[in-house]
This record gives structure tokens, sequence and C-alpha cells, in this order.
């Protein structure tokens, strides 16, 4: 293949609905050399077999400091020492030191504290909504993940604008890192953060890996703790704020569906999966690169080239789900990547699914003439191809 497709010849179309694209790209191949906005060549896997082939394929490396031509930003180094930009054995290591946390009962404890969260977020949402009207991504979507994330993690409350504004500049740049300095920012404070938990400990998360030792005596090394923190931070909110407010959206676009669900919240589950599939948060994976010629799809990927899996393309594959386009809470939905696939599945999936479920239920609890306020084609969606999801989501809530 030589011919590399211009993503930015399909904006601002492409950004705002990028399926029917992702189609036209599958009906040609699996896999294809993109040109971001930006100018960087990347190549990108859109077929659903070859993308969850390609996330499990270890020649496809997530440790850029191996790459040869690899220039982090100076004083960035501690953020990229987490396990999503690790390959085993360093990989296995952190995961395992950090499991632990995040097992299923661990996660489960937190429901009550997620959904006082949530009640608060409402009534301030009902409160504040002038003529009955609000936005959900300022009122529910952004802030309920954050506010969990830094109670688990112990971020003080004045610390929340900072982390959105970093955490914005990340998942919008379309790279490894970000790069309009939040960087540097954010590595300080980090690093700042634990050394402060390291003299005054608390109930947090934080200062429980700080303690951490497993069965050999291993723990975090001080830029690992810093890694890890930032992808906690990043990670543990910004999956969530995509899920409630595409979910939401979803919904909103299909009465049919959104009737049933008020009828039978036993569909709840189901439906937060479909939800993930049919408009996920997480558009395309983080960047890997060939570490060495690579095949993918019949495609023959050159050494040390970046590669993305096209998470929400393998997600509307006609030979993976059937009418995927359309937006159904009873389909099976076994198969989609939403939260990735194999070593780098993503840790806090089962955190993300519950804020998702109680978040979705107790809006449609609480807002039964729950209604969309804008023209759908109106909406500003999140620049870059890494996260998907409204800036704004006019409502109305009474």
């Amino acid at each position: 293949m030589t011919d590399i497709v211009e993503l930015s010849a399909l904006e601002p179309d492409f950004n705002t609905n990028p399926y029917p694209h992702y189609a036209e790209l599958r009906a040609k191949g699996p896999v294809h050399q993109v040109r971001l906005p930006d100018g960087r060549d990347v190549w990108m896997v859109v077929g659903h077999d070859e993308a969850r082939a390609a996330l499990v394929d270890p020649r496809l490396k997530k440790d850029w400091s191996s790459h040869p031509d690899w220039q982090p930003v100076e004083g960035t180094g501690q953020l990229l020492a987490n396990m999503l930009q690790s390959d085993p054995p360093r990989h296995t290591r952190l995961r395992k030191l950090v499991t632990r946390a995040f097992t299923a009962r661990a996660m489960e404890a937190l429901r009550p504290a997620v959904q006082r969260i949530t009640d608060d977020l409402i009534d301030a949402m009902l409160a504040k909504a002038a003529g009955g009207r609000a936005d959900l991504v300022e009122s529910l979507a952004y802030p309920l993940p954050m506010t969990v994330i830094c109670e688990l993690l112990g971020v003080p409350d004045l610390d929340r604008e900072r982390f959105r504004r970093w955490s914005d500049a990340f998942v919008t740049s379309d790279g490894p890192t970000g790069r309009d300095g939040s960087e540097i920012e954010m590595a300080r404070y980090l690093d700042q953060l634990i050394e402060d938990k390291r003299h005054t400990p608390g109930p947090d998360l934080f200062s429980t890996l700080i303690r951490t030792t497993d069965e050999d005596g291993d723990r975090l090394s001080g830029d690992e703790l810093v890694g890890m923190a930032f992808l906690l931070l990043v990670a543990g909110h910004e999956t969530t704020v995509g899920l409630i407010a595409n979910g939401t959206l979803a919904l909103l676009r299909h009465p049919d569906q959104l009737a049933a669900l008020r009828a039978d919240f036993g569909l709840l589950d189901n439906a937060v999966e479909e939800m993930l599939r049919y408009d996920g948060p997480v558009e395309t994976s983080t960047w890997r690169y060939t570490g060495e010629p690579v095949e993918i799809g019949g495609t023959r990927v050159p050494a040390g080239v970046p590669v993305i899996v096209a998470l929400g393309s393998a997600a509307r594959e006609n030979g993976r789900f059937v009418a995927p386009d359309s937006f159904d809470i009873t389909r099976d939905t076994r198969g989609h990547l939403a939260f990735g696939h194999g070593i780098h599945y993503c840790l806090g999936a089962p955190l993300a699914r519950m804020e998702g479920r109680i978040a979705i239920r107790t809006l449609l609890e609480r807002c039964p003439d729950l209604a969309l306020d804008a023209d759908p084609a109106t909406l500003t969606w999140r620049p870059g191809i890494l996260m998907r999801g409204p800036v704004r989501l006019p409502v109305r809530v009474s």
C-alpha cells in the first residue's frame, strides 16, 4: 500500500461522525497508512479481527523509550514510567503491584460513594437548571468520574481544575504524550504530591501504593509512582466522561431504546455495554510502534513506525456485529474492544462500568422528562482521535 489517507481532508465531518469514513476504509482493507491533521503519519488498523490481534501482538511495542528516534520532552520521563507505556517484563511487574487495589471487591466498596456523588451532582444540576436546561457534560459526565478518582487517590479539591486542563492537553494531542507544556507541570505536581504523602500518608490509594510491596519485597520506585499517578488520574476519569455523555446522547437519539430501558432497568448492564460498543469513549488506542516488520491483515507494516488501533471502527464491523450501525441495548455485545484487549486491558474498567450504570440509571429516574436540547448536528466534539465525546451536551431536565 502506498496511498496515504489524509484525515484532514475528511474534517470536520470525520471529527463529528467518523463511522462512515471508517466503513469506507474497512471496505478497502483492514490496515491503512494515514496522515494526522498535524502532518504525522501513522498506520491505522480498522478491521475488528485485525484490531483484536494487533492489541495482543508483542511485536507492537508500547515502551517508547526504547524507540531509536524517541525524544521525550525534558522533565517528563516520570510520566512514561507506567503500565500503559511499558512492555513485559516491566509491564507484568507494574501491573502486579497495583492490581490488588482494583479488585472487583475493592471497586464494589466504592458503590455508596459513587451513588452519593451522583445524587449530589444531580441535585445541583436540577437546582441550577435555568429554564429546565443544563449541560450534562459540565453537570454530571465530567465531575462524577473526576470527583470519584480524586477522592480515591487523595488529590486535594483545589487541584481538580488544573487536572482537567492537563488531562485535556494529553488526550487531544493525538500522540504518545501531551505537547503544550502540561506534561512538565503535571510531572512536577505529582512528584510533590507523592513526596507529601510519604510524610503524611492517608487512607487513599496513592498512600497505599507508596507502602505496597509484593511477596518478594518489590515496590514502585519514585518515577514509577509518578507514572502510575499520571495514568490513574488521566485514564481514571476520561473514559467515564465519554461513556456517560455518549451513552446518554445515544439513548436520547433513540427514543425506542430509551423507553425500553425505562421500562426495564434489568437491561441496564447490557445497555451500558452497547453504549461502549456503539459510540465508545476511546476512539483509537494509544500509540504503539513496530519493533520489527509486521504483517497485519495482509499488509506489511515496516519496523519502527507508529501504529494505532481504531477501536471505534472495530466496533462497527458488519462481520462481527449484526447491523452494527444500529443502537440496540438488547444485542449481544461480546467482542467489543472499548476497554482494549490483552495485557493492556483497562484496569479500571469495572469502576467505569459501575459509574456509568449508576449515573445513567439515577439520571433517568430523577429526570423523567430528560430530552436533548440541541440539534445533534450542531454538537461540537472533542478534537483528536483518541477520546470521543461532545464538548457540551445541552439537555432539558424538566
